[in-house]
């Protein structure tokens, strides 16, 4: 089963998630179990989750202590030879991709720690084998979001998640965007769906499939061409 543990002062906001979606069904399958560990429950006395940054400055910093608390807690109770993974998302970290969602797919453990306010202090880094993942190039008020995509990402990539048809035919799965999709009603708005998707001839299909997917990936991705799959001869 592929574990994912979640760090965070707002674990509230996964729970809707992960009962509705997908991953909710890769949950009550067996396939993935998701763990949360609210911050706030593992402050000692008159501790806080954050405090106000060395060196002066706006804002507050999650502190290092609660944080390693749970990540200690977690590697205790983990199998000494677990594949695992710490993830943090900074907008500071590498540019999350399918790539990477394959990356963590393969592991048996994700954890994910969610900074807030100003980060996280940068000791976790120091003391933890962290990898930082970035959704783009803009800030949001927490890592939640970002946990939770990638969390999507990866879950879904789960043997017995989702069809391995859908997979292997999607953006990304080649280097390249998804062709165009279409279902009923054949015409709407004077709109017609192509006409070589109704004609059941699955090699025209295929073939016009292949080059959409080639000429919306040269309209909107130049850039993924570099690294597509080279186009299949017609059959």
């Amino acid at each position: 089963m592929f574990e994912i543990d979640v760090v965070s002062l707002f674990p509230e906001v996964f729970a809707p998630f992960v009962g509705l979606s997908i991953v909710g069904r890769a949950v009550e399958a067996g396939i993935a179990r998701v763990r949360y560990h609210h911050l706030l429950d593992h402050l000692n006395g008159g501790e806080r989750a954050d405090d106000a940054p060395f060196g002066g400055g706006p804002g507050m910093v999650l502190r290092i202590e609660p944080i390693a608390r749970v990540l200690d807690s977690i590697a205790a109770q983990a199998a000494p030879d677990e594949r695992r993974l710490i993830a943090v998302p900074s907008p500071s970290g590498e540019r999350f991709d399918q790539h990477a969602a394959e990356r963590l797919a393969r592991l048996d453990r994700l954890i994910l720690v969610c900074g807030h306010f100003e980060g996280i202090d940068d000791r976790l880094a120091v003391l933890y084998p962290v990898q930082e993942y970035s959704l783009g190039d803009f800030v949001l008020t927490g890592g939640e979001i970002p946990a939770l995509a990638f969390m999507d990402a990866t879950i879904r990539l789960l043997e017995g998640t989702i069809a391995s048809g859908s997979l292997e035919h999607e953006s990304f799965s080649a280097g390249m965007l998804d062709y165009p999709s279409f279902t009923r009603p054949a015409t709407f708005r004077g709109v017609d769906v192509p006409a070589v998707l109704l004609s059941g001839d699955h090699a025209k299909i295929a073939q016009w499939r292949r080059e959409e997917s080639r000429l919306r990936t040269a309209s909107r991705r130049r850039d993924l061409l570099d690294n597509a799959l080279p186009p299949r001869e017609s059959p």
